[in-house]
């Protein structure tokens, strides 16, 4: 119900007369006055109420009246009586009908009572009620009224002080907001304020309001007081107390900030009067040092008085919270003497308000940013800011620091007595009970505890001590509470600092993003950046100092996480801000945090050292050095401790490794460095700060920039030591160390570590959040951390830290959308500095990474798709390929097995990326072991098998190249061999799909040839004027011919059997100018190269082949190895020109691949392997069989033109490659033209093929001229003993022989007689060359069997088509026949002269009979048995003669002669013969000739030609019936007569063909043949005769026949000549004396020899005599005497006598053969004639 409605009223009135006539009640005895004055009011009051509507309004008017009885009343002094009317009073006061005369009246009255001491509460009560219920008190009365209140605060009474204290605050209150109420009414006028006149308040005053001036006065008595001057205002004042003042003066300035803002007399007031007073107030707490109050010092110093410093920071306080734009200047004053407040040497009470005041003003963000802009801003200007920050970090590093160990006490002890309680509070810190309270939160820092308290609540500064109003005494502190306000303050200030800009930062970024149009700039002002970044330079020195001591000191898991965020909020502060420095430094000391203590890890300390410059820099920057209050700039010292940052000259530990004791070990383990250490622990704080750092990373990446650095490498060293290992995609597992159990993990990690590995993970799968930049940075980061692993992992085989490599994979893998703009780094680096090192376990992980980035970005789906971005495709194989120049087999191992998989998976998609993935497969080395070799292979044959069709057909000849190049490979003999198999499947493939290859490539070889003429330059590519798919095959036949000289025998051999059968499947497919290319650059070069090879080839034997595998002996060196593949070659080839010859011929040069080809067989023919000469001689024999092929109707008429013969023939042709040049015997061009009987240039039309196939053939004679020449020619040089170089062996010779038939067919139109002479020598070198002993037992089956080999046949066979042709063609032809007797006559002689081979010892069958044996002695060569050849040669001879006696050139040539002469030989050597059969041939053979012959040379025997002959014949009978050599001891006798019987048979022609002729004879001639006659009618016999056969032996029937001969033509009637008759008289003597001499001899002989036998052949040679004599005598008595001349008659009879003589001899045989000798002379026993008729009686 309120005062004025009609209810209260009536009230009212109703009260008052009660209270009324109360008080005349009281007063009616003892006080009449007022008794009456109480009636009349009662009257007075009735009357307002009947007169008046407004009742309360008159009773105002009227109140004086009304209140006067009370007055008077209260005069009393009767305490019942005062009671009663002050409560009246009060009513009338609550219903405000009190005027201002009647409030002066009241209060004047309660000056008496108070003065009296009477009712002093209820006066207080009156007082406040008279003020606070309106607003009639002004002026001096009000400022009697609270002088009243003061004066009653000083009574002696504690109710009454407090009630009156209460009252004057309350008052106080009332004055100040009557002002406010002022104002409100009046604001809407706006007034000028009249100009202020000087400054003293006195005037300044006229200008303000009523209630304005009563606060004013009020408010600037307050000041006086304090200040202990005289109040100009509260007159009456007697006592005032300093506190108390101080209390008044800060609730106004508190609750009234408005007012002294807006008015310019107050803020005037606060500048001139509060401000100074607070400074001088402040002077002993200044002054002061704890310690110095030593009775030494000069003037004592005030101490600081507890409740006037409290009480002053409140002020303070108040001031800068509300004044401080008033009062910047005076604040600064303020803030530096709060600062050193906070010193060490201030009293601990005084330490602890202050720093209390701190925290009030660290909670007010706006305010801290106001004295960033106001001092650390301004040039000249105290860093007050920094100065706070700076003040609270030393503030808190101090509490640490225990200034003397003994008493901890010490430092606690204030002044004022509280001492020894202070001591009993201060001890558990150092005392023995810091033990049992780990339990508390609190911080420990080298043997310093210190308890964490609850101070306030987070974000308010709720103050302890500065509310102590009631104390006078200095409290004692408990210990923890300063550093816990300062940790709260700490905290609060990062707290609201950072969101406060955070929020301003958020707000610009949104007033940006709104932004549609950059004109409408609503950005803030630039200033606002300026700001924040001053704020933090200015505080992070000393936030970081403070903060990380308190980290490494924090024992409590949530002042840890207070720490660790408020670090972490700072860092990513900075790093919003783009402060660099600060940033890493704060990130730093969470790293640091996170490692075990003493943990050296470079990029930390290094980092350290660098923010120290930077720190430098800053501070000198900020605080120019003039003023004095200049902090130093932080320092920092690196010792085992960290680093430690100094402020305001005190070195604050930024991290030190004090605190192990406190702290729980959750995990033990190797840290991550080059030597082995011992191991280092981790504690729980650890683990939580490694949680804080991995938070960092996964929210705040993006402002991490280049601390990315320090974070990985720390958390690096964190994984490490953990035992965290990489797995697959790069995500880390615990697994155990490889060191083996140096990691122990607590269970309470054991259960963090899958959620680290986790956080870890998400840590990098956030970074497909960050923007381009900071990846790039994460990047760079994880690229040099991976740099420092590789360095360490150097030199060591440990197991390497490979965080950094399976983070970058991880994070690629993450990124792949935009993996285009990491690629080239994160690929750069594995590849260049993880994939080569020599740690197996780095590289492996290292090619691990980059393949299964390549792989997963292969299978991404990229937008566009890769087949349609070639260049993104090509971007991600390129690093498979840089992989192939990694030496390490297993890197290359991995690369290849990513190959598979990308086949597998991506193959048929790859495209352009083919050429990449080929060369990848191809890129294998020798030196790289098998199994690699092996993988590659693998991808290959799944490329040919499947992927053929789906590459472009330009990477078709990549894949020749590398199937070729696996065939050259020599690790694994199997994959050469099968990739020869892989190149035949490709060649079918090109053949199956042709035409749309063909096609392709014609397309691109278009494309190609555009962009090579728009640069100007010519197209480059192999075999290029080739169209593109012949130049596909080109490069597929160079692979296999390649592969046809590779240094594996097995290898050439497949591949040339496969490039033969390809070139014979699929040629023709090529064009005809392809053929060209085939033909020089592919079948001559490879021809050349086998050549060269083979003829360089290693002659050593080879052991085995490799294992166990046993090599036949042909095979044993590389030389016979090399010559199957050129025997292969070379048949190959020749099998072509022989299929294709025809396509050959079109060419244009033929004829001079004809030469190449010849040259090359002529080559191989000589080489010095029989398996390659005699497969040369069988290719020449192929080539040779070629039919002459149809022409085409259409063939140009000039066709020797066309094979290019003309220009060859002319000059002398040089052949390509190692053989001799092929200079032509004699001109064949004349032969041809002579023949053709027509000039070369222009055949006639049916002739060409003739022309040109005569030119080719010419061209094989010539060769197989050469080759013969060169194989048949004998060593020079060397003795016998020497091993000759080579000998051609006989199945070579065979060949070379049999070829001749087929060749002469073709060439016997220009078959010369120079050309059969050079024939000749080679048959006959041919025939001479000896068989080596190991080949004779299957060339020559048995030494008795007269039997050809193949060679001798062959020769004999060449020489009968010559002879046959000879027959049969034209006469001129026919002056070769003397050549050809005279090639087999030379055969004829090797039956008793075998040829000799050069110099070279052999062996003779004919020894050979006898000792068969030596056969087999090594290195022997045997001359064969020439004796069947010879023997066939001579049937040939006689045959031909017989044919060919009469020809003219027979004649001419003395035929005849030299086949006597040749037979002398065999004749002569008659049993000296190798083999008996040849004399007697020989004899047969010489017979036939001569009963052929000898007509012939009768008939001319006047042309002289056959005059030589005759002495060679009698020669040869000479030599033959007269052999010098004996028959052999073991001839039977049969044997015997059938040799006698051929003599016989000599002698008979004799007798029968030339005697009868001597008329055509010469003379000398026959005179021989008489000799040989004479001499054999008594011939001598060997000595080697038994005496059983002694006249078996005697050749009688021989004798015999030669006498008779003799005889027949010594006593021949038909003597012509004196001369002849004289010969066989000179025989016949001869003769008869030579009888005559053997028998004298022998019968001497025997008369000496007595008893003695003779000797065997003496004995012999009488009884041959004798035999003689007798015969001699029988052919006398046969002859008719007129032919018998008288002396020798004599002569017989003279021999009687001494045949008388020999009768004595005691040899039977001898008695025997004298009585047959003396029989005939018988007939000579007749009657002497008488003498008479000699004229003598």
């Amino acid at each position: 119900m309120s005062t004025s409605s009609p209810e209260a009223v009536k009230k009212l009135l109703e009260n008052m007369q009660t209270d009324l006539r109360s008080l005349s009640m009281e007063c009616k005895k003892k006080f009449p006055p007022v008794k009456e004055a109480a009636e009349s009011g009662i009257v007075k009051i009735k009357t307002i109420a009947a007169r008046n509507s407004d009742i309360l309004a008159t009773l105002k008017d009227n109140s004086s009246e009304v209140v006067q009885p009370f007055l008077m009343g209260c005069g009393t002094k009767e305490p019942k009586i005062t009671q009663l009317c002050l409560a009246a009073i009060q009513r009338l006061m609550s219903h405000e009908v009190v005027s201002e005369a009647a409030a002066g009246n009241i209060i004047n009255m309660l000056w008496q009572l108070m003065e009296n001491g009477l009712e002093e509460l209820k006066l207080l009560q009156t007082v406040l009620v008279l003020l606070t219920t309106n607003t009639v008190v002004h002026d001096q009365v009000l400022s009697k009224a609270i002088v009243l209140c003061f004066r009653l605060h000083f009574t002696k009474d504690n109710i009454t002080n407090n009630t009156a204290a209460a009252t004057v605050r309350q008052v106080v209150t009332v004055v100040f907001e009557r002002m406010v109420a002022e104002d409100e009414r009046f604001k809407d006028i706006v007034e000028q304020p009249p100009p202020v006149q000087g400054n003293t308040n006195r005037r300044s005053v006229s200008t303000l309001r009523p209630s304005a001036k009563d606060a004013y006065m009020l408010f600037q008595d307050l000041c006086q007081l304090v200040n202990a001057d005289a109040p100009y205002w509260l007159v009456g004042m007697t006592e005032m107390t300093r506190t108390f003042g101080l209390e008044l003066l800060e609730s106004v300035l508190n609750d009234f900030p408005g007012v002294f803002l807006q008015h310019q007399e107050f803020s005037f007031l606060l500048k001139e009067r509060v401000c100074p007073l607070v400074i001088k107030l402040f002077s002993p707490n200044i002054k002061f040092r704890q310690g110095n109050s030593s009775a030494a010092s000069p003037a004592p110093v005030e101490k600081p008085y507890f409740p006037i410093c409290m009480r002053l920071l409140r002020v303070v306080s108040v001031l800068i919270k509300h004044f401080y734009s008033l009062l910047v200047t005076e604040c600064e004053i303020f803030l530096s003497l709060l600062v050193k407040f906070l010193d060490g040497e201030k009293p601990q009470w005084l330490r602890a308000v202050a720093v209390e005041s701190v925290h009030r003003l660290c909670v007010q963000p706006h305010l801290l940013r106001s004295f960033c802009l106001s001092y650390d801003m301004k040039q000249h200007s105290t860093k007050v800011f920094r100065d706070i920050v700076n003040a609270l970090g030393s503030f808190i590093q101090s509490l640490f620091i225990v200034l003397n160990t003994g008493n901890p006490a010490a430092t606690n002890t204030s002044t004022g007595g509280s001492g020894a309680q202070g001591a009993a509070q201060g001890g558990p810190g150092a005392g023995g009970q810091g033990g049992s309270l780990t339990t508390q939160a609190a911080f420990e820092y080298r043997g310093t505890w210190i308890p964490l308290m609850t101070v306030s609540v987070q974000g308010s500064a709720k103050a302890t001590y500065l509310e102590m109003l009631d104390k006078v005494e200095p409290p004692s502190i408990p210990e923890g509470y300063a550093m816990s306000v300062a940790f709260s303050a700490l905290l609060d200030l990062v707290r609201g600092i950072t969101s406060m800009i955070e929020r301003e930062l958020a707000e610009e970024e949104a007033a940006v993003r709104r932004e549609a149009n950059p004109d409408q700039n609503t950005q803030p002002e630039p200033g606002a950046h300026l700001v924040w970044e001053e704020m933090v330079s200015a505080c992070w020195c000393g936030l970081l100092a403070a903060l990380s001591l308190l980290l490494d000191a924090s024992t409590d898991e949530t002042a840890t996480e207070s720490i660790l965020k408020a670090e972490l909020t700072v860092a990513v502060l900075c790093g919003r801000l783009g402060l660099v420095t600060p940033r890493d430094a704060f990130i730093t000391a969470i790293c640091k945090a996170s490692l075990p203590p003493h943990y050296a890890l470079t990029v930390l300390s290094s980092n350290t050292a660098n923010l120290n410059n930077k720190a430098k820099k800053t501070a000198s920057k900020t605080a120019p050095l003039a003023k004095a209050t200049t902090t130093h700039p932080p320092k920092m010292s690196r010792g085992n401790t960290g680093a430690s940052y100094s402020i305001q000259g005190q070195s604050v530990q930024i991290i030190s490794s004090s605190s192990e004791s406190h702290q729980q070990v959750v995990a033990v383990g190797q840290p991550l460095s080059v030597q082995p250490q011992g191991t280092v622990v981790l504690t729980a704080k650890n683990i939580q700060c490694m949680r804080t750092l991995l938070n960092l990373a996964h929210c705040h990446g993006a402002v991490l920039g280049t601390s990315w650095q320090l974070v990985l490498a720390t958390l690096q060293h964190l994984v490490w030591i953990l035992g965290l290992k990489p797995g697959v995609g790069g995500a880390l597992k615990p697994g155990r160390a490889v060191e083996g159990p140096s990691t122990v993990l607590t269970t309470a990690v054991m259960t963090d570590l899958p959620v680290i590995s986790n956080i870890l993970s998400r840590l990098f799968e956030s970074s497909q959040y960050l923007a381009d930049v900071s990846l790039h940075h994460l990047i760079t980061a994880l690229c040099s951390l991976s740099l420092e692993a590789v360095e360490m992992a150097y030199g060591t085989n440990k197991e390497p830290s490979l965080f950094a490599v399976a983070k970058l994979l991880e994070t690629g893998l993450v990124n792949m959308d935009r993996i285009e703009i990491l690629w080239r780094p994160l690929t750069g680096h594995l590849l260049d500095k993880v994939c080569q090192h020599p740690n197996a376990r780095m590289r492996e992980w290292g090619a691990e990474a980059v393949t299964s980035l390549i792989k997963a970005g292969l299978a991404y789906k990229h937008n566009p798709p890769l087949a349609q971005n070639q260049r993104l495709q090509l971007l991600l194989l390129n690093p498979l390929k840089e992989l192939s120049n990694v030496l390490h087999a297993d890197i290359r191992q991995k690369q290849l097995e990513s190959v598979l998989q990308i086949l597998q998976s991506q193959g048929d998609s790859l495209g352009p990326g083919w050429p990449l993935v080929l060369g990848v497969i191809g890129a294998i080395r020798n030196d790289q072991g098998e199994s690699l070799i092996r993988t590659a292979f693998q991808c290959l044959q799944l490329v040919v098998t499947d992927f053929l069709p789906t590459m472009p057909c330009t990477c078709l000849q990549i894949v020749v190249d590398v199937a070729g190049s696996f065939g050259l490979q020599n690790q694994e003999l199997n994959i050469s061999l099968t990739s020869i198999g892989l190149l035949w499947n490709i060649s079918d493939y090109f053949f199956q799909r042709g035409e749309a290859i063909t096609q392709e490539l014609e397309r691109e070889e278009a494309a190609l040839q555009k962009q090579a003429q728009e640069k100007g330059e010519p197209l480059n590519r192999p075999f290029h004027p080739a169209p593109p798919f012949d130049c596909l095959w080109l490069c597929l036949y160079a692979k296999l011919g390649q592969l046809c000289v590779d240094p594996r025998p097995a290898v050439r051999k497949s591949a040339g059997q496969t490039m033969f059968s390809t070139i014979a499947a699929h040629g023709t497919l090529l064009q005809q100018s392809t053929w060209h290319i085939v033909v020089w650059k592919v079948l001559f070069h490879l021809l050349d190269c086998v050549r060269k090879s083979s003829t360089t080839a290693d002659k050593e034997k080879i052991e085995s082949g490799g294992g166990n595998i046993l090599i036949h002996h042909s095979r044993d060196t590389a030389e016979k190895q090399w010559a199957e593949t050129w025997v292969l070659t070379l048949a190959g080839v020749a099998r072509i020109f022989n299929t294709r010859r025809y396509l050959l011929q079109q060419l244009g040069d033929f004829f001079k691949a004809w030469e190449v080809l010849l040259d090359h067989i002529q080559s191989a023919a000589l080489s010095k392997n029989s398996e390659v000469s005699l497969a040369a001689l069988k290719s020449f024999q192929e080539i040779l069989q070629i039919a002459t092929p149809v022409k085409d109707s259409a063939m140009p008429t000039d066709a020797l033109a066309a094979m290019g013969v003309p220009p060859i023939l002319i000059d002398p042709l040089s052949a390509p490659g190692p053989g001799r040049p092929l200079l032509r015997s004699d001109s064949m061009l004349e032969r041809l033209t002579s023949y053709n009987g027509a000039e070369l240039q222009a055949p006639p039309p049916g002739e060409e093929s003739a022309l040109e196939d005569a030119a080719l053939w010419w061209s094989a004679w010539n060769t197989w001229y050469r080759t013969g020449t060169d194989s048949t020619r004998p060593p020079s040089g060397g003795t016998g003993t020497d091993r000759p170089s080579f000998v051609p062996s006989q199945p070579f010779l065979t060949a070379l022989v049999q070829i001749v038939p087929a060749l002469y067919q073709h060439i016997k139109t220009v078959f010369s007689m120079e050309d059969l002479r050079k024939l000749g020598v080679i048959l006959h070198g041919a025939v001479s060359i000896p068989i080596s002993s190991d080949a004779s037992p299957f060339i020559l089956p048995s030494y008795t069997e007269a039997v050809l080999t193949s060679l001798q046949e062959a020769v004999l066979t060449a020489l009968d088509v010559l002879q046959k042709a000879i027959c049969v063609g034209p006469e001129n032809l026919q002056v070769m026949y003397p050549a050809i007797f005279e090639q087999l006559l030379l055969f004829v002689e090797f039956s008793c002269k075998p040829p000799q081979y050069g110099k070279m010892e052999t062996k003779h069958v004919a020894n050979a009979k006898y000792n068969q044996i030596q056969l087999f002695a090594p290195a022997e060569w045997v001359a064969l048995n020439y004796v069947p050849f010879a023997e066939r040669s001579l049937e040939v001879v006689v045959d031909l003669y017989h044919k060919t006696a009469c020809h003219k050139a027979v004649i001419n040539e003395k035929v005849l002669q030299n086949i006597i002469k040749t037979l002398r030989m065999p004749l002569g050597l008659k049993y000296g013969c190798p083999s008996e059969s040849t004399w007697k041939l020989a004899v047969s053979s010489l017979l036939k000739v001569l009963s052929t012959g000898l007509p012939v040379a009768r008939q001319h025997a006047s042309s002289g030609m056959f005059d030589t002959m005759w002495p060679e014949l009698a020669n040869a009978f000479e030599d033959f019936l007269f052999t010098k050599s004996t028959p052999p001891d073991n001839m039977s006798i049969q044997e015997f007569q059938k040799n006698e019987a051929i003599d016989v048979e000599v002698v008979q022609l004799i007798s029968t063909e030339i005697l009868p002729f001597a008329i055509f004879i010469p003379k000398d001639f026959v005179g021989q043949i008489m000799a040989m006659l004479n001499k054999g009618s008594i011939h001598s016999q060997s000595s080697s005769f038994t005496e059983a056969e002694v006249d078996v032996r005697m050749r009688e029937e021989f004798s015999k026949v030669c006498f008779e001969t003799l005889l027949q033509f010594s006593f021949s009637n038909k003597v012509s000549t004196p001369q002849e008759g004289y010969i066989s008289r000179m025989a016949l003597s001869v003769l008869l004396k030579r009888s005559q001499d053997v028998l004298r001899r022998y019968v001497d002989d025997e008369r000496l020899s007595g008893r003695c036998p003779l000797p065997r052949q003496q004995v012999t040679e009488i009884i041959f005599v004798l035999k003689a004599i007798s015969t001699l005598m029988d052919s006398l008595k046969k002859t008719q005497p007129e032919n018998v001349d008288g002396t020798t008659w004599a002569q017989v009879i003279a021999l009687y006598p001494t045949l008388v003589e020999c009768i004595t001899c005691s040899s039977s045989e001898v008695s025997s053969a004298l009585k047959e000798a003396m029989g005939p002379f018988k007939d000579f026993m007749q009657p002497p004639v008488s003498r008479v008729q000699n004229g003598e009686s």
